[in-house]
């Protein structure tokens, strides 16, 4: 069973934004896919549908590779 997880993200501004938090995230293992609504000057939400939670800390770390900030639970 999947689960879904949202996450807020800050920063994120294009579609180029969009494809480099995607290409993280989606090779993290487990994750299955990931889909983004881009709030231009705001919080981006991303949900992530993974075969397993994922740890929090090793999203972040995929979202600040990307170059971006997760907004704290």
């Amino acid at each position: 069973m999947s689960t879904t997880t949202a996450y807020s993200v800050d920063g994120m501004t294009c579609g180029h934004c969009v494809a480099s938090v995607t290409e993280e995230i989606t090779a993290l293992a487990g994750a299955e896919n990931v889909t983004v609504d881009v709030v231009k000057g705001g919080t981006s939400q991303v949900t992530v549908t993974s075969a397993a939670p994922l740890d929090r800390a090793l999203v972040a770390a995929a979202v600040e590779e990307a170059g971006y900030q997760l907004v704290a639970a």
